[in-house]
């Protein structure tokens, strides 16, 4: 069994510096070098930003973050999600320069972020119910 941990918290931006630090702690098992890790933390912060903008019109819902660490393939598969407005479509949002807060000086790169910092990253979101955005990083460097 791989090991894990499940943990929820505010969606605030006061959480993001302490979810990228929690996931990149853990992910430490399988012995990333610092760029690895540097890019670990840049997708979890961006994953977890990306909810506390545009899941909730207000500070105070909720996002969850899932890790697991998969110690032989050295490996970490990293889950964010909102339980929030949802994403109308997906594809959309996940083109570079695409955001619904261009007001708010978003530069619409979240998504392309956290596809180049990650070796995979799917999204998953439902109007009304929420998002889920999962990356997995694998550490090929020792």
């Amino acid at each position: 069994m791989n090991n894990f941990f499940d943990m929820k918290m505010l969606s605030s931006g006061k959480n993001e510096a302490f979810a990228r630090s929690a996931v990149a702690t853990f992910a430490l098992v399988c012995s990333p070098t610092l760029e690895e890790i540097n890019d670990l933390k840049t997708a979890v912060s961006e994953a977890v930003t990306n909810a506390v903008v545009h899941a909730y019109k207000e500070e105070g819902g909720i996002i969850e973050l899932l890790a697991e660490v998969d110690e032989k393939e050295r490996s970490i598969t990293v889950s964010v999600t909102d339980f929030g407005c949802g994403i109308a479509n997906v594809d959309e949002a996940k083109e570079p320069f695409f955001t619904t807060k261009a007001d708010d000086e978003r530069s619409g790169m979240g998504f392309t972020i956290i596809e180049t910092f990650t070796d995979d990253m799917t999204v998953r979101s439902k109007i009304g119910e929420g998002t889920t955005v999962t990356m997995k990083k694998v550490f090929k460097n020792a």
